[in-house]
């Protein structure tokens, strides 16, 4: 039975999509729910498995096309059985795009393939290719990159040639759809928003106390460690309650009040920077937001991210602080009005009733857009901010 493998149907703000790596060759079988392929669009990376165990019979769409939803990329015919290659006669009977494929040059790499193979400097002749036509795939580049590692430490030591002065070179990588996105995205906000940033200090030792008191016996209860982000996006939530006007988006000539609270999370991944969605704040529990922070950060980390969970957010949160950060100036995460950046905590002497001590400190700084919030509640609204962590039990008494 032949069955179409189609490009999965894109979200409304997702125009078109990239074939990234196709795990499979033609005539290769597979199993149900086997990862045929990895296709790349602006927010996520989607994989579209077998439908049933079966083999692909030809490739419609080769790796750096630009492919839409729903459109056919590979014909798949069922009933293989899994583990078995299929017949040579069926493989040379069912694979037409195989043979095309053959007559490009080796050379024809998909942009994930020579960003890789870019980041690791490597060359690429030396890489032997084993997908269609004897493309190199990421798997292949991978497996280059261990096998190197795992060389005699002989060959390791083996000096390097010394390169002459003046040897200047460049290396040139495409930029994937995501970084092209990001980039787009923050031109667009900083060309068509009236930013502005306002800066505060907050005092985290009343934290810091409370994350030494309770950090055993919180982990312990709930299965994760009690970290700084649930009490950031815990303030952030109560402050958002309080300035409707920074939970709100602008809708053409119309000014747009969220009655929720989802607040997005800058996440650093392997691909760029992304940011995922935590959904009804208000509703969720300290240990609740530790939990959803994490398994966020470990879908970023391997590529699981959904459109779903990249769809919306009101207000986000990014913490620089993590990568030694000191300050900096967020750019806006459009539509969204604010973003709130938190920084490295750092001792410094501070004057507390004419004594000074030695403190943990940290920089808040709060971009927004200044159409529709302004001075007052911007800086209101990071002055909450910074009451609510100096004195977290307001949090819990919701005060």
């Amino acid at each position: 039975m032949s069955i179409d493998i189609k490009v999965p149907v894109l979200p409304e703000s997702v125009a078109d999509a990239t074939i990234a790596t196709w795990h499979v060759k033609p005539g290769q079988a597979v199993s149900r729910d086997q990862n045929l392929v990895d296709i790349e669009t602006d927010k996520v990376v989607l994989e579209v498995v077998a439908p049933e165990d079966g083999h692909i019979a030809e490739f419609l769409a080769q790796e750096g096309d630009t492919v839409l939803g729903e459109q056919v990329i590979a014909k798949f015919i069922a009933g293989a059985v899994a583990g078995q290659e299929v017949t040579k006669a069926e493989a040379e009977a069912a694979a037409p795009a195989a043979a095309a494929a053959s007559d490009e040059s080796n050379d024809a790499l998909s942009p994930s393939v020579r960003r890789l193979i870019a980041e690791h400097n490597l060359d690429a002749s030396k890489i032997k290719g084993t997908g269609v036509g004897g493309r190199i795939t990421k798997e292949d580049v991978d497996a280059f990159v261990k096998n190197a590692a795992k060389a005699p430490a002989a060959k390791a030591a083996a000096p390097a040639p010394v390169a002459l002065s003046g040897d200047r070179s460049d290396k040139r990588v495409p930029m994937t759809r995501l970084r092209k996105t990001i980039a787009s995205r923050l031109l667009e906000a900083k060309n068509s928003t009236a930013m502005l940033t306002t800066f505060n200090e907050v005092n985290m030792k009343p934290i810091m106390d409370i994350r030494k008191q309770y950090q055993d016996i919180f982990e312990k209860k709930h299965g994760i460690r009690l970290g700084f982000m649930s009490f950031y996006v815990k303030a952030v939530t109560e402050a958002l309650k309080r300035f409707p006007e920074v939970n709100a988006a602008i809708d053409g000539d119309d000014i747009v009040y969220h009655n929720y609270f989802d607040v997005s999370i800058a996440v650093s991944t392997p691909r760029g920077l992304v940011t995922p969605v935590l959904r009804d704040t208000d509703t969720m529990s300290l240990a609740d937001i530790e939990k959803a922070v994490r398994d966020l950060a470990i879908k970023g980390r391997d590529g699981k991210l959904t459109v779903e969970d990249m769809t919306g957010g009101n207000f986000t949160v990014t913490n620089g602080g993590v990568f030694g950060s000191l300050m900096s100036t967020p750019i806006l995460n459009l539509p969204q009005s604010a973003i709130l950046g938190m920084h490295a905590i750092k001792d410094r002497p501070m004057a507390v009733n004419g004594q000074v001590e030695i403190l943990p400190m940290m920089y808040l700084a709060l971009s927004y857009d200044h159409r529709i919030i302004d001075g007052r509640e911007s800086v209101g609204f990071l002055v909450t901010i910074k009451e609510f962590l100096e004195d977290p039990t307001r949090l819990l008494l919701d005060i």
